[in-house]
């Protein structure tokens, strides 16, 4: 495999910030894997996905390992349950779509999340009532120091709330090669509870949905929200929704009636982190050529040339601007490399 220097990394990251690679090597099989990562040693890499969860704030002054690995199989089907394995450089959208396509259901209501297969077990992707882990079976790794592949089975990965091991007790040990999923073949689990896919169904008048009239609602849903990256640098969802004690929340409300909050347990309640940037006056601001969205205020956005700090110095003013007013935290859901 050819080894590219000082590359940019402005196509390979979805906020289009133009940083670029010392070294850059395009992985496209497990060889390559093990080429890049021998070849490497005794150098600490950087994996590159999608590139759909993270923020560029400088250049990466180390040997950057872009993860193509590609690949569809299912591996067993019987008694309405199928095991689909995706190796991590397959585009994730394109992949539900696959499954759809097989009449293979579960992954749904997770249609048009940005980002690849391979990272999606990272972060707990999550969207409209369902979470990765609800279909995650396992995912081979591969050892960054000794080269060696193991498998995760889910109790091995401390899935929650947009957290797993290999974003904590795991970070920067193993690279995941490929997902194992488990869906369903018939008598699928439809997922509409959510308010927003409830409406937009009634709005098409469609009372009996098939896992893929959930899933065009959830596109229409994410494309009437959210910008298209190819369009306008953003990485999505920036923060994470918070969660508080119900304590703190009743003495919110008082102080402003509209607050939402949905309750996790008997003493915790989740609110809409883009509810407290809204309220707090950021929905739709914009700095020359970064802002926030006009329509989502979760996504911080790059018009066009701006640098990786400035998005950055903007989310920490947010985080300070919501905690003077609510005392909340706000936790950034995207990687700030």
């Amino acid at each position: 495999m050819t080894v590219q220097h000082n590359t940019s990394l402005k196509p390979f990251n979805t906020f289009g910030i133009d940083a670029s690679a010392k070294s850059y090597l395009d992985v496209r099989s497990l060889g390559d894997l093990k080429f890049a990562l021998t070849e490497y040693k005794d150098e600490d890499v950087f994996v590159l996905g999608g590139g759909s969860n993270m923020l560029l704030r400088s250049d990466i002054d180390k040997p950057v390992l872009h993860l193509n690995l590609k690949g569809i199989e299912t591996l067993k089907n019987e008694n309405g349950k199928v095991l689909v394995k995706a190796m991590a450089g397959e585009n994730w959208h394109d992949f539900v779509l696959w499954c759809i396509d097989h009449n293979y259901g579960g992954l749904e209501n997770l249609s048009l999340i940005p980002g690849n297969v391979g990272t999606a077990p990272i972060q707990n992707i999550g969207a409209y009532g369902v979470e990765l882990k609800d279909h995650f079976f396992s995912c081979e790794v591969c050892d960054i120091k000794t080269q060696e592949f193991a498998t995760f089975y889910l109790n091995d990965c401390n899935f929650n709330y947009r957290e797993s091991v290999f974003k904590n007790q795991e970070k920067g040990k193993f690279i995941i090669t490929s997902v194992v999923f488990e869906l369903t073949t018939n008598e699928h689990e439809i997922k509409t509870d959510y308010g927003a896919i409830k409406n937009q169904l009634e709005a098409e008048n469609i009372s009996s949905p098939t896992i893929r009239d959930v899933s065009n609602a959830v596109i229409t849903i994410r494309k009437s929200k959210l910008p298209d990256p190819k369009e306008i640098g953003n990485s999505g969802s920036f923060f994470k929704n918070p969660v508080i004690s119900q304590e703190h929340y009743l003495e919110l409300q008082e102080q402003f009636p509209k607050i939402p909050g949905y309750k996790v347990s008997d003493s915790a309640i989740k609110v809409p982190a883009g509810w407290l940037i809204e309220t707090s006056g950021f929905k739709g601001k914009r700095f020359n050529n970064y802002g926030v969205h006009e329509h989502q205020a979760l996504v911080l956005v790059n018009y066009g040339g701006a640098d990786g700090d400035e998005i950055y110095n903007l989310a920490v003013l947010i985080q300070k601007t919501v905690s003077r007013l609510f005392d909340i935290n706000l936790i950034m859901e995207v990687n700030v490399i």
